[in-house]
């Protein structure tokens, strides 16, 4: 069976970095790529931001498949929390790895908004690779 990696996408510069190790690793395993966001609530006052989010899916599948890479994109309005949200696909995908970006944040920022890297790589039943933005 082809090896499957999850990979969290916010089309922040911190996913970006993500994808293109999500790249490197899915050439070395000849795995199938899923190229995930979520969101909370998907009401018709989000519309503008479904479709930005949309276009960024779009955007990550021509990414992997204009190298010939396996890609699904998936985008999750199940009214969970990104962590919960992305921990949850993996189960029931049965995913061997999640990719995500991490950006540095303030110990106040962390209380108040919450991690969701933390949260995935505290809570996921697979292999976590978090890939820091140097920029």
């Amino acid at each position: 069976m082809k090896k499957k990696i999850l990979v969290g996408y916010d089309d922040s510069n911190a996913s970006q970095d993500a994808l293109s190790l999500a790249k490197v690793h899915a050439h070395s395993f000849h795995a199938k790529v899923h190229v995930v966001t979520s969101m909370a609530t998907g009401t018709g006052e989000q519309q503008a931001e479904i479709n930005a989010v949309t276009k960024g899916l779009a955007y990550a599948e021509d990414y992997f498949k204009k190298d010939g890479l396996t890609c699904e994109t998936h985008l999750l309005i199940r009214g969970l929390s990104p962590g919960e949200d992305l921990v949850n696909f993996a189960k029931e995908h049965v995913v061997d790895e999640i990719i995500i970006g991490v950006r540095k944040r303030s110990r106040v920022g962390k209380i108040l908004m919450g991690s969701t890297a933390q949260y995935i790589i505290l809570m996921a039943n697979c292999p976590v690779v978090s890939v820091k933005n140097l920029y």
